[in-house]
């Protein structure tokens, strides 16, 4: 079985974590299938590349091409909207969703100096840093994560990565805080993971062997409650906007946040239903992210953020 991954350090080690999920589960000999995206090869700011799509997009095309039979993406990473021919397969177990802060001299966001320059980017990343910071100076960045952390011991103060990202490839010990979902929610998806199929091979034996072993039913109801949120707003995944969704103690709760992208400006909308087996139903979750994305709405986010839902 073939799995396509972009070439990052980041995507194989994940991907690889996916690969030996799928050999224990099958007994299949299992290969790495490596593609390279546009995301891969631009140096231009996410934002002005689109965002949504932009490291999706080659895997996809490789996965309707027959070059491999399954496609491993940051779940953060995926556009909302549906993609002829390929359907989510599953969702594995979620890592830690949270921002990460890696400063120099072990700071947090609080104790970092005055005006200390910080680099992210991410939209919603700067937006929250200037909220809770104003006199911060925030700095657009590219590259991977050894790249962004290099910068921390030269031109920058610190940098905001995701958590799960620096644990993902033993990075961890570079983290000097770790942001608190309410603080700083993160962004749709993050810290989970999208393996993709092809709809016509899904119910296929061995695929639906290899699918139900990869799939945490939390992890995916989680996952499509914060994108059917992002999808009703109709906001790209470099988007200002933040969300948490959580099942705990019987109850599926989402949380999201919209913020005027310099960070003056917020507004934050919660929802909760009983969770229930339907939970492994795409249509709940779902229907719980359009409820929060309709009061957001409704209370004037797109007054806050470029929203297409607003025209």
């Amino acid at each position: 079985m073939r799995v396509g991954t972009r070439g990052s350090a980041l995507a194989v080690a994940q991907t690889t974590r996916v690969a030996e999920a799928i050999a224990a589960a099958t007994g299949m000999h299992v290969a790495l299938v490596i593609v390279t995206t546009h995301g891969d090869v631009s140096r231009a700011p996410l934002a002005q590349l689109g965002g949504t799509g932009v490291f999706v997009s080659a895997l996809r095309e490789a996965l309707v091409a027959g070059e491999c039979d399954l496609a491993v993406h940051s779940l953060k990473d995926l556009p909302t909207g549906p993609c002829d021919g390929i359907v989510l397969g599953a969702v594995p177990l979620r890592a830690d969703p949270r921002d990460a802060l890696c400063a120099r001299d072990g700071g947090t966001l609080a104790t970092l100096p005055h005006g200390a320059r910080v680099g992210t980017g991410s939209p919603r990343r700067a937006a929250q840093l200037l909220a809770r910071r104003p006199d911060l100076l925030v700095s657009d960045i590219r590259g991977n994560v050894d790249t962004r952390l290099a910068r921390v011991h030269s031109d920058l103060d610190a940098v905001v990565l995701a958590a799960a990202g620096l644990d993902r490839i033993g990075r961890g010990d570079a983290i000097s805080e770790r942001f608190s979902l309410v603080d700083a929610p993160p962004a749709p998806g993050q810290g989970a993971l999208a393996v993709e199929v092809r709809e016509a091979d899904v119910s296929t034996e061995v695929m639906a062997r290899a699918l139900a072993a990869l799939n945490d039913p939390t992890a995916r109801a989680e996952a499509i409650a914060e994108r059917a949120l992002l999808g009703t707003l109709e906001a790209g995944c470099a988007a200002p906007i933040g969300a948490t969704a959580s099942v705990s103690d019987g109850i599926f709760r989402l949380s999201a946040t919209v913020y005027r992208l310099d960070g003056s400006e917020q507004l934050t909308a919660t929802a909760e239903v009983p969770a229930t087996p339907n939970m492994s139903d795409d249509a709940e979750p779902t229907q719980l992210g359009r409820t929060v994305a309709a009061e957001l709405l409704a209370r004037g986010a797109a007054q806050l953020a470029p929203l297409g839902a607003a025209r």
